[in-house]
């Protein structure tokens, strides 16, 4: 006879190891640290290219300008605003960042957590009914 429960928990299990359970496998094979740290490193990879990329470009369409100025600029002032501007992306991205993986991981988790525990559950009622069958 079909236990109808356990097959409703079956189905269940196997949703979700097809769906976010891939993904939450991997988020959770991870510390949180090191998680939200490689994270945080692939954040300043990006930040860092991307104002890399916006200054060529800013350069590349300025440049008569910049070569004609060259000599009357403060370019240490404008190193420095440079520099602002690029801690300041920095920290803003990698704030967005710790919130976000943190907030992922804390989920991956949760989900993690609920499937283990259902899969006790599934494991507590197949004993529950070979000790009833062998009876």
């Amino acid at each position: 006879m079909v236990n109808e429960e356990r097959v409703i928990l079956m189905t269940k299990l196997a949703v979700y190891e097809k769906g976010p359970g891939k993904l939450n496998v991997t988020i959770g094979s991870y510390f949180r640290g090191d998680y939200i740290g490689f994270q945080l490193l692939k954040s300043i990879i990006s930040v860092t290219l991307a104002s890399g990329i916006i200054l060529g470009v800013y350069i590349f369409y300025h440049f008569e300008d910049l070569m004609l100025d060259v000599y009357q600029m403060d370019l240490l002032e404008i190193g420095r605003e440079m520099l602002r501007y690029y801690l300041i992306a920095i920290i803003a991205y990698c704030a967005l960042t710790y919130m976000i993986y943190s907030y992922r991981h804390h989920k991956a988790r949760k989900g993690l957590l609920n499937y283990n525990r259902n899969l006790r559950k599934l494991s507590q009622m197949i004993n529950n009914e070979g000790e009833a069958s062998s009876k």
